[in-house]
This record gives C-alpha cells, structure tokens and sequence, in this order.
C-alpha cells in the first residue's frame, strides 16, 4: 500500500482541502492502535509506537494508495494529562464524529485483555449515534489464549450493547491476525460509496 502522511489538524478546520473517503481508528490510550494501523497498512513505522500513552492527540491524516484517509483520532482515557486538556480531546473526539461530510467509517479499537471502561462505553455511543459505519476491533488476541478468547469477546460485545450485525475484528500485530478482514470491509464500504455517487 502506498502511504503517505498529509498532516496533523488540531481542529476540524485544519483537515486536508481534498475530500476523500475517511476510515478512523479510535480507541484507549495504550489498546495497540498504532500498533494495528501500522498492521493495517502493511507498514511498520506509519503510525509512531510509545511505551507512553496519550501520544497521539491531532487527527493524524494519511492518505492511502490515493483513495482514502486513515485517520489517526486522539485516544482517550489517559490520565496523566489534566481535566482540561482530556475535555479538549473529548469535544475534538465529538465534532469530528458528528460531522457527516468527511468520516466513511470507523474502527473502535478495544483491547480484548480488559472489560470495556466507562469512556470506552461512551465512545461507543457517540460512535453508534453519528450514524456512521462502524467495526469493533479487538487487540492484542495474542495475549489471550486461545481457549478463553470467546468468553473475552462475548463480554465486550454485550457491555458495549453492540447491534448483532457490527462486524468484529481480532486483531493481533504480532501475528498478523486481522489485517485481511478489514481490508475487506473497507473495500466493501469504498464500492458502495462509489455505487452511490455514480449518477
């Protein structure tokens, strides 16, 4: 996949003049997400990896074989930085998915170690009432075994009070597990888009 960084917007007014399809990866600060962006685009040094937490905290655009953004959302949920700045990412997390001109879809990344925390719950309603497509992908399978994962996804999902039909992703950077079927589902939503706007 050819990628390339376009920028780092602190604001939605600081988002990329071309208008493209947008898939976003939203999740916990520490759940893996730059780990599984860097999985998904088959690259390895995409997305900046940190031992610390809270790094990410613009939406970080890349524009993808010249067809769509990932976009790289602030994790949420750090609690080294102050109240106000947590707000900020909080409103900045609200806006952009509530705006309906930009986002095609989005990934919520949960790591499958831990029941789902009450931000990772509020996410997942600001998430379901924007309307937008939306996949839950679990990380880190690989450090579940492979007998107690089923128990783990069952939980997340009825904590989270997902519809039936929301796809669900294990994902694992380590063992490559995921990437293919979020490919899939991302090409399915791009040629819908585009059977859309076809006139």
């Amino acid at each position: 996949m050819r990628v390339q960084f376009v920028t780092s917007a602190a604001d939605l007014k600081g988002r990329p003049a071309r208008v493209l399809p947008e898939f976003s990866f939203i999740g916990r600060s520490n759940c893996g997400k730059s780990s599984l962006i860097n999985h998904f685009l088959g690259q390895n040094r995409v997305a900046h990896t940190s031992r610390q937490p809270g790094k990410t905290r613009l939406l970080n655009y890349f524009l993808v074989d010249d067809r769509f953004y990932l976009v790289d959302l602030p994790g949420y949920g750090y609690a080294r930085v102050g109240k106000r700045q947590r707000a900020a990412w909080g409103t900045l997390l609200r806006r952009y998915l509530a705006s309906q001109d930009r986002p095609l879809a989005i990934f919520h990344l949960l790591d499958v170690r831990h029941a789902p925390s009450t931000e990772d719950r509020e996410v997942a309603e600001w998430i379901q009432d924007s309307g937008h497509p939306f996949a839950l992908a679990v990380t880190k399978i690989d450090k579940v075994s492979k007998g107690r994962l089923p128990q783990h996804y069952r939980a997340i999902v009825q904590d989270l009070a997902l519809p039936s039909a929301t796809p669900f992703f294990p994902t694992s950077a380590v063992m490559g597990v995921g990437r293919k079927e979020m490919l899939a589902w991302v090409e399915a939503l791009l040629a819908a888009a585009g059977d859309e706007a076809a006139p």
